[in-house]
């Protein structure tokens, strides 16, 4: 009778454990038709970096489409001809105040990162925050239709080892 009484006791608190559990979640009826099941839905999103923003129409995908960069990579299954791993990119437009893997037409950067986040292998790699050029704006490259009017040396826009030059931008 002692041993059954342990026993009782814990098969009803589980089932009342599973009551309140049931009643507090969302009913999570089975998928809709158009999404993929558990086993291959999408990861999240890559959370936004501090001094950065995370676009809203961001997506994991196989390839970097044009025009658009790409902020995250991760070996996967999921993009495999062949079998075996290869890369999935997390690719979004690119924007203001956006910590890229790749540097993009129309922007220039205003500080790298050493980061395994962009690796598509092994090893670190150069994330940088993309900025829409301005006159006025300290920046790691002068962009097509820009000058500058000063210069700094900075560790800020170094890709690799040591420093190099920040530039003040002036439209021309």
């Amino acid at each position: 009778m002692l041993r059954t009484i342990p026993r009782t006791l814990l098969a009803a608190a589980a089932t009342a454990a599973l009551a309140v559990a049931t009643a507090v979640t969302p009913a999570a009826a089975a998928p809709a038709p158009d999404t993929a099941p558990a086993s291959v839905a999408e990861a999240p999103a890559p959370a936004a970096e501090a001094g950065g923003t995370a676009a809203a129409s961001g997506f994991w995908s196989c390839t970097v489409p044009s025009g658009y960069t790409y902020t995250s990579a991760r070996s996967t299954l999921g993009c495999s001809t062949g079998g075996g791993f290869t890369t999935e990119y997390y690719v979004q437009p690119p924007a203001d105040n956006l910590w890229a893997c790749t540097t993009m037409p129309g922007f220039t950067y205003t500080s790298t990162q050493s980061t395994l986040d962009c690796s598509t292998g092994s090893g670190f790699r150069t994330k940088y925050l993309l900025h829409t050029p301005v006159t006025g704006l300290w920046a790691c490259t002068v962009p097509t239709g820009f000058t500058y009017t000063s210069t700094q040396s900075t560790l800020d826009c170094s890709t690799g080892s040591g420093f190099r030059t920040k530039y003040l931008l002036r439209a021309v």
